[in-house]
């Protein structure tokens, strides 16, 4: 009986099967005992959800009541209480276009049309100056769509560039090559927090006085120059665990530089270099909170200067779990689209012409 309940290929054989396994089971489930019951009367049935200080101090349970008071904070920075509807506006265009991108089906020339669109609409919500609605400086811009901003325009900008330096850093002329490899090793060899912060200190002391460039601006070419050596690496990896067979293949055809590389050698390139790609996307998109050292309040920002009230600073744990999570829809949302896009992708190219 109890060769068969622990056959091979079986979950309890998974549980089971071995002693490790089995002592990993058991101590998995001695974790859950403990630790589970405890937090979820921590988290939900001890928990407080009303805006009072007091009486959260009271209690053992979390406080999420905090969150009731300063989401708007945390969301939005310091955008004008009255007007935080425009930025609200721009989050939920900013994840619609971002979920119909992600939709092979609307991959036409009016997507790109819409995003134009989009954009020109974005910009007009959070500065304002048009229609009646007030000028808000980018100053005062903060919050989720600060991050949305820093980050998508980040990677989408970061990303041609990406493909570029790493073809380019493995061209036959060495003048380009070796332009390329010194951009991409320089950037890998320092830490985001120095280019912005020589984005947003430095460069303005080498301008020509009376000119200045908006500070997000600044913080978005610090970003947009981080991710597109890094990314450069991951396409660069793509391309050399390409078999050199199908370049000779497209060489034999007599097929151009363009056409071979743009037909052949990058679709199965970039396939390749999707884990790391992503790996990257995920990684930068977390690192915009670092521009909270030039001033940006960005969404970790927010909820640092919402945790300045004294009466909630010792509520800290609640804030930044409900910042966590929203960097893990966003995150996990990245991963399950890229696996799904390299099967899709896969599949794709398995089938017989």
């Amino acid at each position: 009986m109890t060769a068969r309940f622990l056959k091979e290929g079986t979950i309890l054989y998974g549980l089971f099967g071995t002693w490790y396994n089995a002592l990993l089971t058991l101590l998995s489930l001695w974790i859950i005992v403990e630790w589970v019951p405890p937090l979820l009367d921590w988290g939900i049935f001890s928990a407080k959800t009303a805006p009072d200080p007091a009486a959260c101090r009271a209690t053992f349970g979390a406080c999420w009541g905090f969150i009731h008071e300063k989401y708007r904070l945390i969301l939005f920075g310091g955008y004008p209480f009255e007007h935080q509807w425009r930025p609200l506006l721009t989050s939920i265009i900013f994840v619609v276009l971002l979920v119909t991108s992600c939709n092979k089906r609307f991959w036409q020339p009016s997507l790109a049309a819409a995003w134009v669109l989009a954009l020109i609409t974005m910009f007009v919500l959070m500065h304002g100056g048009v229609l009646g609605l007030p000028v808000v400086e980018s100053s005062r811009w903060g919050g989720l769509p600060l991050t949305l901003i820093l980050a998508v325009f980040g990677l989408g900008i970061a990303f041609p560039f990406a493909v570029v330096l790493a073809l380019g850093r493995r061209s036959k002329l060495p003048v380009i090559r070796a332009i390329c490899i010194t951009f991409i090793e320089v950037v890998r060899g320092v830490p985001l927090i120095s280019l912005l912060f020589m984005a947003s200190v430095m460069v303005p002391l080498f301008l020509p006085e009376g000119i200045t460039v908006d500070k997000l601006i600044r913080a978005e070419v610090g970003i947009i120059i981080f991710a597109a050596a890094y990314s450069a690496e991951s396409v660069r990896g793509g391309l050399q665990a390409l078999n050199r067979g199908q370049e000779e293949a497209a060489d034999a055809l007599g097929l151009s530089y363009f056409d071979k590389t743009w037909r052949i050698v990058l679709p199965q390139a970039l396939r390749i270099a999707i884990p790391s790609i992503t790996n990257n996307f995920i990684s930068t998109f977390k690192d915009t909170s670092l521009v909270v050292v030039i001033g940006m309040f960005d969404l970790l920002g927010a909820l640092k200067a919402s945790l300045n009230d004294a009466q909630w600073r010792t509520f800290y744990v609640e804030g930044y779990l409900f910042v966590a999570a929203i960097y893990f829809v966003f995150c996990i949302g990245m991963s399950k689209y890229a696996q799904y896009l390299e099967n899709d992708i896969g599949r794709t190219t398995a089938k017989p012409s």
